[in-house]
Parts: C-alpha cells; structure tokens; sequence
C-alpha cells in the first residue's frame, strides 16, 4: 500500500496495491503490519486498534456528517467506497492546532479503491456522488450516544467546498445534521491539540557510546 499524505497533516489517502489479469483483480484492503509501517515512514503514529466495523447505503446527494465523538471515545475512522461514488472530507477540530478549522476533501470511489485515514481529533462527513453509494468504515472506538456530536455541514467558517452541483445542488441532511451547531459555538466542548511524538530514530541512525 501506498499513503499519500494531504494538505491537512494527519490525515492521508491509502492507495492499495492492485493485482489484476484476465480473471479480475485482488488487493488487500486491510494490513495492520504495512499500514502502521507506512504511517512510520511519514512520522505519524500509529492508531489504536480497530474495533468496529460500519457500512452505509446512501442515494446521491446524500450527505452525512460533519460527526466526530469526544473523549473517552473520540473515534479514528479509515474509510472506502465500495460501489458508488463519495466526496470524502475531514476536518480537523482540535483546540489550538494550527489547522483548527480546515478542511481536506478527496473523492473516493468503487473505481479508483482508495481510503482515507482521518484521525482522531477530526470532523468526518461525506457526499454521496452517486445512487447506490455503499460507504465502509473502520473505527478505533464504539459508537457511543453520549459522546456522539456534530457540526454543521455547511458552516462558512469551514468552508468546505462541497460539489452541490454534481448531484442537483442540494443535498438530502438529517434533521439531526441539519441542526448541528456552528464550529465557533461548539469550540469549548472539543479536545485540545497534542503534537504527535517525535519518531525514534532507526538503530542505524543512533549514536554509539
């Protein structure tokens, strides 16, 4: 696999390794060991492990999110599209982070089989591009209703850029999502900003007494 970091430090897009000939194509979908390695490489660190597993359905123009979960169960999400097509964002909403309150977006789609790691600390949502969107994703933590939160999707603080257009220009939102507050409001209540550790240096790389 291949990770290709984005404009938001943190999150990064995973290009799986593709094998393909005349009877189809295989690639692995999950790897701890090279994920983990790969995240290494870019000096980030590895999440905790995941633990839950979630798949949705949704027509175009839906659009979920922007949802995240506070502490103690704030929630890293690796995610794919498996049919259909998504327009995938994250946005990073940790207190004193110097990229609080920016975005990323990458299409992910049936077609070109990438993911994308949003960590912990990070807003989630998508627009589905396309009917029959099926959206899989992994989680470092339970779904937990007391620490669920929201923002809104189309707050102008954010900014997001989202591409109405491609499906009618306007999108289907739960009354919930609909209801979410403003990033500004809702920037007491969100976690602080740690700096990743620094990665050890290899054994080639140490000093010898």
């Amino acid at each position: 696999m291949k990770l290709v970091p984005t404009a938001l430090p943190g999150v990064v897009i995973v290009e799986p390794a593709v094998f393909a000939d005349e009877r189809g194509w295989f690639m692995e979908s999950w790897n701890q060991a090279r994920f983990d390695a790969a995240l290494r490489e870019l000096g980030l660190p590895a999440p905790r492990p995941f633990v839950q597993d979630n798949h949705s359905c949704s027509k175009a123009g839906v659009l979920r999110g922007l949802h995240y979960q506070l502490p103690p169960h704030p929630q890293g999400k690796l995610v794919r599209v498996v049919r259909g097509a998504a327009f995938d964002v994250a946005v990073d909403i940790r207190r004193g982070s110097p990229h609080f309150g920016q975005w990323v977006g990458v299409e992910l789609s049936a077609a070109n089989r990438r993911q994308l790691w949003v960590p912990e600390g990070f807003a989630h949502g998508f627009l589905a591009l396309e009917d029959d969107t099926h959206f899989l994703y992994k989680t470092t933590d339970v779904y937990a209703r007391d620490c669920e939160r929201a923002l809104r999707w189309d707050d102008a603080g954010i900014g997001i850029d989202w591409p109405l257009a491609r499906v009618g220009g306007v999108p289907v939102v739960a009354v919930k999502d609909a209801a979410a507050p403003l990033l500004v409001d809702a920037e007491e209540s969100l976690p602080g900003f740690s700096p990743p550790p620094s990665p050890l240096p290899s054994p080639a790389g140490r000093e010898r007494g």
